[in-house]
């Protein structure tokens, strides 16, 4: 059994390869999660009733939708409509839109969780909505919902070895390749388990340094699952 391993230790550059082009796709889907996350939230507490409108529409049908069917109208789909893209641009797009519209849900109930009263008493001391939003609302809605937010990283962190449904050679399509040639199921998995379980894992130790840095006092995030938001993305 060992030189089985000995064999695909072989395959471990390419490994480290699928592994940094995961990582890769999990941040950059990630910061355009956030930034279409916080405009959702933003617009369904909007006065105007066409954002409400669009935002629930938008979070709706990702919400309830597979992410894998997603990921083909992206890649497959819309280069019928003259919007020829990479499996690469594809994966970014297709996940950033999809945790976006989860992280919406999450922004919407850090905003709401923060007490109206400290809203209006911003406003009575002459702070217009926007410096309300940004020095009162926004820095305890980010406490709130910091766990919530680094689990749905986890899970995109996870989610993207849907993409070897398109010929990425991220983690799985590297693994798949690689167990084709060799015939090593158990040992090429196994590894590829190992991989992503150190990738969370490094993830979740980067995220609660920067949790206990940014917020005082320190949040710890080994206690997220004592957040209501937090049970809450996870259900989702």
């Amino acid at each position: 059994m060992s030189y089985q391993w000995l064999t695909l230790w072989g395959y471990l550059p390419d490994f480290i390869r699928a592994g940094w082009l995961t990582l890769q796709i999990t941040l950059l889907a990630f910061c355009l999660a956030l930034a279409l996350g916080l405009v959702a939230a933003l617009a369904s507490a909007a006065r105007t009733r066409v954002l409400r409108l669009a935002a629930s529409c938008y979070i709706e049908l990702i919400r309830n939708t597979p992410i894998l069917l997603q990921i083909f109208i992206v890649f497959f789909g819309l280069p019928s409509l003259g919007l020829h893209m990479s499996a690469y641009t594809a994966g970014v797009i297709a996940f950033g839109v999809n945790v976006g519209a989860y992280l919406a849900e999450v922004f919407r109930a850090g905003i709401q969780s923060v007490p109206k009263g400290q809203r209006e008493a911003a406003s009575i001391l002459g702070l217009e909505r926007s410096q309300v939003f940004v020095s009162v609302v926004l820095p305890q809605a980010a406490r709130a919902v910091y766990p919530a937010i680094v689990n749905n990283l986890i899970q995109l962190l996870l989610g993207t070895s849907l993409l070897s449904g398109i010929a990425l050679p991220e983690l799985t399509g590297t693994a798949t390749v690689i167990n084709s040639r060799t015939l090593l199921y158990l040992q090429t998995f196994t590894f590829t388990l190992i991989s992503y379980l150190i990738l969370s894992n490094a993830l979740s130790w980067i995220a609660e340094q920067i949790g206990k840095r940014s917020f005082h006092p320190p949040l710890v995030l080994k206690q997220r699952s004592r957040n209501p938001l937090a049970r809450r993305s996870s259900r989702a």
